[in-house]
This record gives C-alpha cells, structure tokens and sequence, in this order.
C-alpha cells in the first residue's frame, strides 16, 4: 500500500511525533510506500488567497471556489497545493496526526485541507462527493491525541463524545471527499501516562497500522440511501 502521512504537531519529540514515526517505521518494514508531509518543518502556509494559485479567474473579485475550479481546468494551483495535491491521488490510505486542539484541528492542519481540498473537480464538485467522491475507494484515518480522559469524551461526559467531536471532520471533509473512513485511532492524556504505558500505546498503533487495509470503516449511509433533498429514505431510517 501506499500511505500518505499528514503531520501537524510543531515538537519532533512530542507523542505525535513518536506516533508518525513508529507509523513511517511499521510500514516500511511490512514494505508499504510511506510519504509524510510534516506541516510545521515544512512551514506550510495554513491561509488562503490567491497565492494559492498562479492562473486568475477574476481579478476584480476573489472566490476561492471559482478560483479553484478555473484552477482545476487550466493546471493553475500553487506548486505547494499541486504537490499535495498529487500525494493525495498517489496514496491509498491518508493518515491525519494531530493533536486535538479547541475540539478540532490545529489551524496549519485545517488551513491545510481549506487549500488543498479544491472545488471544481479536483477533489470535490461536479457531482463527486460522499460515496461517489474523487477519492472512492481509498482509506483515511485520524490518529491523534486528546488530553482528557476517555469518560470525558463519553456520550454523557462533559466534553460531548468524540464520535460527535470528529463529525465534521471524518464525515465532512474525508467521507465527503470519498474515503471510506477508518475508525479514528486516540491515544487519551499521554502526558499524563508512564513510558510504560506510552509503549503500549505505541505497540497498539502499530498493530492498528499494519492492520489498515482490514480496520473497520465508519458505515455512513450513501447518497442513494436519501431521497431528493439528501434526508434519508424510510428505508434507510429502518435499518
């Protein structure tokens, strides 16, 4: 397989960063194609605008979707959204690392998916989301860190569950993109664990990560399940 890596921790030495690379070791050792795109060391610039793009649609006026789609026809993206760009259509499963930030992304991470995740067909329009989005057929994960306790982050707990938590990023931006998702991968409070325990969570992501060709994927329901305005049909609602 071939596994693109998203790295949005800014400390090499942090449980994120031990999490990337017992991922980028386990896989190349099971002779899986690792490439790790590490946001903070690359400086990746998490703010859009029209330096996203070396091709203008209109000068006067900047819509970033308009801008992308006329991107999208005439080869236009910046070269570092291009080279994103490619390592998502080369890999066969993405990994998002990250450490759970505000019950979301960090900034770079989500400035990243705002740049590169263009309109126009390039990565979603045109009638190419969800089930039947570009990237159909392919895996995605989030691996990431929280720094709570799991009761917390329970369905009664303080914080709301984590399922809702991630909602909008494993339905909205990767189902929605048409990756089948993996089941996220979290690691709870490891500032708080021994190095004793930080090896056992380590041990266990890397059998989750030789495994992901098998993990089990959320099952969000398909566009045909809905009826004309995108609600689920009875017999959807049924099951």
């Amino acid at each position: 397989m071939r596994i693109f890596i998203v790295h949005a921790h800014p400390e090499e030495q942090s449980f994120n960063g031990a999490m990337t690379r017992t991922a980028q070791a386990a896989l190349a050792a099971a002779g899986h194609e690792v490439v790790i795109s590490d946001l903070y060391r690359m400086g990746f610039n998490p703010v859009s605008g029209r330096h996203n793009f070396i091709t203008v649609h209109n000068r006067d006026y900047f819509r970033q979707q308009a801008e992308e789609s006329f991107a999208a026809l005439n080869d236009g993206f910046a070269p570092e959204i291009q080279a994103e760009q490619d390592k998502l259509f080369w890999c066969d499963v993405l990994i998002l690392q990250f450490p759970l930030w505000w019950f979301g992304l960090p900034a770079i991470l989500k400035g990243w998916v705002d740049r590169v995740f263009a309109a126009g067909g390039r990565i979603y329009g045109g009638g190419k989301w969800y089930d039947q989005g570009v990237f159909a057929g392919k895996r995605a994960m989030c691996s990431l860190t929280i720094g709570g306790a799991p009761p917390i982050y329970s369905e009664h707990g303080l914080n709301g569950s984590i399922a809702s938590i991630l909602y909008p990023i494993n339905h909205g931006m990767l189902y929605f993109t048409g990756f089948d998702v993996v089941e996220p991968f979290l690691v709870h409070a490891p500032v708080r664990l021994s190095v004793e325990q930080r090896a056992v969570e380590l041990a266990r992501y890397r059998e989750r990560i030789t495994g992901l060709s098998t993990a089990p994927i959320i099952a969000y329901p398909k566009l045909a399940e809905h009826d004309e305005h995108y609600v689920l049909n009875a017999s959807a609602k049924r099951r």
